[in-house]
This record gives C-alpha cells, structure tokens and sequence, in this order.
C-alpha cells in the first residue's frame, strides 16, 4: 500500500504543478492573441474573470487534500513500523534460583524474565508468543539443568499445540544443557511457546540458563 500512496502524492503534486494558473495579465494576453476573429474580446475577459477564482479555488481544496493525506501516510508508516520490529528473548525465572519440574503432564514454560520484547509478541503472564503479522520467523529454547539418576532435562517448542522440535539431554550427574532453533512461516494469531515434557525438569538463576527467543526475520 504504501507504493501506492507515494505514487499517488508524487501524480497529485505533479497535477498541482501543471495546474498553477499563470499571472491574470499572461492568460489575458494569450487569450486576446488565440481569440477567434469576429468576436469580441470582452466577452473572454468576462470568461476569464468567472474561470480564475474556480481554479484558484480548485488549487486550494488540493492543497488541503494532499496536507491530509501526508499526515495519513505518516500514521501508516509508523503503524506498519511497529508491527514490523518484532523480536524478544527471555528467561525461565524472574529472581531466585532452583529447577521447575518434574511434572506428570506435558507443563507450559513461562519465561517470566523478559530480556527483551521489541513489539510486545510475547506475553511473559502466559509464556505465549502471538504472530502481529505473516511472516517468517527465527525461534530458539535453551535448557539448563543438573544431572539427576531418573530426570533428565526436555523442552519442547511448540506451533498452535503443534510439536515443532525439541531440545534434550540426560546424565545422572554434574550440569548439563541442550538448546534448538527452527525457522518457521507464521499467520497472523498463530502462537509459540513452549512445553516441559513430563518427567522431566530444567533449571533457571541469575545467569539465565532456561531460555526463549525469537524474532521475525521478513514479513510474507
């Protein structure tokens, strides 16, 4: 749309400069030198006379237009801009430190320490990421944890209660870690978050180890 806005003000200033009227004494002239011979002259002065305050008019009702219309397309450049800049990352806890999970069911992660949120995609109440526009977007989970004999660490990043990829890792003892990335084309309402699978469990503190992020990369 916005091509299309420009070309149309580039046409209307162009029309408006075609359409300024030259000085009352020039068109007079060339009126009086092009007039027809047999009629009188006083009759395209009264033409003229009746014809310039119409365009003068004409002029000023196109100016008011065009002063409209940029403030619109200006409105529509930010509004697109906002909708444009969209990125966020952010981590499992907002302060202390310890393991969420283990649980007996598939548990929504929400990442309550937020980074990062250029656009405001991502909710930090629920752990949900909402598309603002289609397009093509880049996600990433990393996961923290200790080693534990019977858990082992699991996430899972998830496309409208869609299993997309995970991210895995088990050993009985010392830190370990797993993380993943996918690229994925999003509508418009679609939502991104992630999931701990059952039995399992991941760790957070200060240093941000369980981790969400993600950023659109172009618009479709």
């Amino acid at each position: 749309m916005e091509p299309f806005l420009s070309l149309l003000l580039l046409i209307c200033s162009v029309s408006a400069a075609q359409l300024n009227p030259e000085s009352d004494s020039e068109i007079t002239a060339h009126l009086l030198q092009t007039e027809p011979k047999g009629e009188e002259p006083a009759r395209t002065l009264n033409n003229l006379q009746s014809c310039t305050p119409d365009i003068h008019a004409v002029l000023r009702e196109m100016s008011a237009t065009l002063a409209v219309l940029k403030y619109e397309i200006r409105d529509l450049q930010r509004e697109n801009e906002g909708k444009t800049k969209v990125a966020f990352s952010a981590s499992l806890l907002a302060s202390g430190s310890g393991h969420t999970g283990p649980f007996d069911t598939h548990t929504t992660l929400v990442f309550k320490y937020v980074l990062t949120n250029i656009g405001n995609a991502y909710n930090p109440d629920t752990g949900f990421f909402i598309a603002p526009v289609r397009g093509v977007y880049h996600f990433e989970i990393k996961s923290g944890a200790y080693g534990h004999p019977s858990h082992g660490s699991a996430t899972v990043l998830v496309k409208n209660d869609q299993n997309v990829f995970a991210a895995w890792e088990h050993q009985t003892s010392g830190t370990m870690s797993s993380s993943n990335g996918v690229i994925l084309l999003l509508e418009v309402g679609d939502v991104v978050f992630v999931r701990l699978w059952h039995h399992t469990r991941v760790y957070d503190n200060e240093h941000n180890h369980s981790t969400f992020s993600g950023h659109l990369i172009f618009t479709m």
